[in-house]
């Protein structure tokens, strides 16, 4: 059992936890997930570590409360036990001087573009954050950002706070740059991460995107996450989760993940005491 220090809402359903594991802090590295079971009877469920403290022995994650299982992680309140936190697991980030690297965040996301660009920032890399969501109200962790990077730039779908527009505003922003880009890495839901690739390979800028929605088992064992890339099979868990987003097959990749939405709701509808 696991000691959860803190599980707090950053935004509506964006939720932060903090849980003490100082195995898993002082083996962690950026890109890496940790796989957590709230409660013995709980579904194991994949989640990208946001944050690691080496000093205090913990580590953090960013998750969204859309089923069952974050259900009862959320349901958790600090000085309450975890069941399980097995990690880190997947391979890390690649890492290395590249120039000027872009991370770009959406949603959970922007919480785990936070390791990533602060590990390039201390490899002297000039690094360029850019988060998006619908609304400024969904956003946070920006001053937590800011401090990891040279540029920060905001994205809002409404427009109330940064740059109006969507993740299509890509090429632009890119063009508007003091240097030019060297490489982009993108973290969030998959259409982010799709049109973020779109956007980037006609520029020809090496693009980095990490599937880690697709994981629940984390070992390789389930095949939930099978994926191709560069037209060979792959395992988001145990060959990423981070690939090249312009040799996804993205149409593939957005048919599997429909997949399993009957089951899914059905699930989360009986866990609320519904009909099914």
């Amino acid at each position: 059992m696991f000691s959860l220090l803190e599980n707090k809402m950053l935004v509506p359903n964006l939720h932060q936890a903090v849980i003490a594991a100082p195995e898993i802090a002082a083996a962690a590295q950026a890109g890496q997930f940790v796989i957590i079971r709230p409660t013995e009877e709980s579904e194991r469920i994949p989640l990208t570590i946001s944050d690691w403290d080496t000093v205090r022995g913990t580590v953090s994650v960013v998750y969204m409360n859309v089923g069952r299982t974050t259900g009862q992680f959320t349901a958790l309140a600090a000085g309450d036990s975890v069941a399980t936190v097995a990690g880190p697991l997947g391979h890390p980030m690649e890492m290395g001087h590249f120039g000027h690297v872009v991370c770009v965040g959406g949603c959970y996301g922007i919480g785990s573009i936070f390791p990533i660009a602060r590990q390039l920032k201390a490899l002297g890399n000039r690094v360029t954050i850019v988060i998006e969501a619908r609304s400024s109200y969904l956003l946070y962790w920006q001053q937590k950002l800011k401090s990891v990077c040279d540029q920060f730039i905001v994205i809002t779908r409404d427009g109330s706070k940064g740059l109006p527009g969507h993740i299509h505003n890509l090429t632009s922003i890119l063009a508007g740059l003091p240097i030019p880009t060297d490489r982009v890495i993108i973290n969030g839901c998959n259409y982010l991460m799709m049109r973020g690739a779109e956007e980037t390979e006609a520029l020809g800028i090496r693009t980095i995107v990490s599937l880690n929605t697709l994981m629940i088992d984390g070992t390789g064992m389930c095949g939930v996450c099978r994926c191709t890339v560069a037209g060979s099979t792959k395992f988001a868990c145990v060959d990423g989760p981070h690939f090249d987003g312009h040799q996804v097959n993205w149409d593939e990749l957005t048919r599997r993940r429909q997949a399993y939405l009957g089951e899914e709701v059905q699930t989360l509808r009986s866990s609320k005491g519904e009909d099914e």
